[in-house]
């Protein structure tokens, strides 16, 4: 996970910009600096405040302390604390609900340029690149728009022979990686609905279900992310025991598909059973299987499947 030290502390937002992005009223981070010290923006010449992207990385961090119910001056005490010791805390995701900051760059250039990056395998540009992502896009964009076109372009050029498969293992390392930490940053609220989300039997890409587990949890949703090649039976003996309104299980590959076929009869043996949600690139390249799996397809697309997987959930509770 990025430090909050690793981003730019070069002067370049607004404070209606930062309000944006971290959810913090003006009104609000004035008093924040005023009473607690807590930023000291540099002045424009015409002596509006400007912000830079650590700053944001800042206030973040310190509005999720305060979210979480700890005093104002204890969460500005406790950051000034910990750089005082030499140690940047973990920089906090962009919170649901927050606007992307007004920016002349586009996601399909990010996507591009992550692309190149993976490519030459570059760690050090791929992160930048992300972190920057991450203070200009909502994590929608940056799972849709950003990080899928890049890896489906790795995928593309290994499939004509373009790149050897220890990039496309690479990079698909590197982002699984970079997800993880995502996902992980994001609190699992306990009392919020509870789902299951993995991959079917056999199963071992798993990106797909990761970055529709960040983005559930995102929303507010508790999300246990179970990895690529879940064992049904398993699965269900969990499942009995832990109480999931919800199992969501992809598939990519047509040969994990099978295994499916009978996951919704052995959930009627669960009291209270679980909805069942299944997708992935195999289900839209074949359709023609939706007929042999019991549930309920969640689309062709994360910007479906999130919504939609919210909605089953709202019924269930009717």
């Amino acid at each position: 996970m990025a430090k909050i030290a690793d981003f730019p502390d070069i002067p370049k937002y607004t404070i209606k910009i930062v309000c944006n992005q971290t959810g913090i009223r003006a009104v609000t981070l004035r008093a924040w600096e005023r009473r607690h010290d807590l930023l000291n923006p540099h002045r424009s010449e015409n002596r509006y405040r400007l912000y830079s992207e650590r700053d944001v990385a800042i206030l973040r961090w310190i509005k999720s302390r305060v979210d979480n119910g700890i005093p104002i001056s204890s969460a500005v005490a406790e950051l000034h604390s910990i750089i005082k010791d030499g140690i940047w805390p973990d920089a906090v995701p962009p919170l649901p609900g927050t606007q992307p900051t007004p920016n002349s760059a586009h996601p399909e250039q990010y996507a591009r340029q992550l692309y190149q990056a993976l490519l030459r395998h570059d760690e050090s540009l791929a992160g930048d690149l992300l972190r920057e992502a991450y203070t200009i896009f909502d994590i929608a964009s940056i799972c849709n728009d950003i990080i899928t076109p890049a890896l489906v372009q790795i995928g593309e050029a290994w499939y004509r022979g373009e790149i050897r498969i220890t990039t496309e293992h690479f990079a698909s390392a590197y982002i699984r990686g970079r997800l993880l930490s995502l996902f992980q940053a994001y609190s699992s609220r306990k009392n919020a609905p509870y789902v299951l989300c993995g991959c079917a039997p056999t199963e071992q890409h798993e990106i797909g279900a990761l970055m529709l587990s960040i983005l559930l949890r995102s929303k507010g949703i508790r999300v246990e992310f179970l990895g690529p090649d879940v064992p049904i039976n398993d699965l269900i003996e969990y499942a009995r025991f832990e109480h999931p309104q919800m199992i969501i299980l992809t598939s990519t590959m047509r040969d994990s598909v099978s295994e499916l076929f009978e996951f919704d009869k052995k959930l009627n043996k669960l009291e209270p059973k679980p909805i069942f949600g299944y997708g992935g690139a195999a289900f839209n390249i074949y359709p023609e299987i939706h007929e042999k799996v019991a549930g309920t397809f969640l689309g062709e697309s994360l910007e479906i499947a999130v919504p939609k997987v919210i909605e089953l959930l709202k019924m269930s509770h009717k």
